[in-house]
């Protein structure tokens, strides 16, 4: 049986996998490797692009590209690579509508690869998508994001994993209280 936008849509807004969003632990990380891997992948490969067809594929997409590399890869690089798929994903999925046709917090998955971008112009609209849907928790996430982005036209949290050179500047953040973890 091959997974559906269903089976990731049941799988990631479940008890206890919405408890652990944002602080997931090895075990889960471990979960969705064993489970998701080689979905991620064929998804990597455009071979879930049907998936775009409706409101649910595309969030079950959005899961797949930005949230499920976040947790299989979490020391690696790879976590990030398939973020603008994810984004391409996303703004389809809005320009369609279909965001309209969610609930509030698959909404916040929708835009969330928006609010992971390290482009300006995408943390922009991730502020307004938010702000525009009510999604006040998330909008002051979406908020810090973008003044990440704009102090330093990237994630400097990133730049080990990517192999990136960090700045002085943001060695320094890094090392503050202001310093972002993710």
């Amino acid at each position: 049986m091959s997974t559906k936008p269903a089976d990731i849509l049941e799988f990631w807004f479940s008890t206890p996998m919405n408890k652990n969003w944002f602080s997931s632990t090895e075990s889960i990380d471990q979960q969705i490797s064993d489970q998701f891997e080689a979905l991620w992948k064929s998804a990597a490969n455009g071979k879930l692009d049907e998936w775009k067809s409706t409101p649910e594929g595309c969030l079950a997409l959005c899961i797949v590209l930005d949230q499920f590399p976040l947790n299989m890869y979490r020391e690696d690089g790879r976590r990030y690579s398939t973020e603008q798929m994810a984004v391409e994903v996303s703004l389809y999925a809005v320009m369609k509508s279909f965001d309209q046709q969610l609930t509030d917090t698959q909404k916040a998955f929708l835009y969330m690869p928006l609010m992971h971008s390290e482009s300006i112009e995408h943390q922009d609209t991730s502020v307004a998508l938010f702000d525009a849907a009510g999604l006040e928790e998330n909008l002051k996430f979406a908020e810090h994001h973008r003044e990440i982005v704009q102090r330093f036209g990237r994630f400097p949290h990133r730049n080990q994993a990517l192999g990136r050179e960090s700045t002085q500047e943001e060695i320094e953040w890094l090392a503050s209280d202001e310093g972002y973890r993710a």
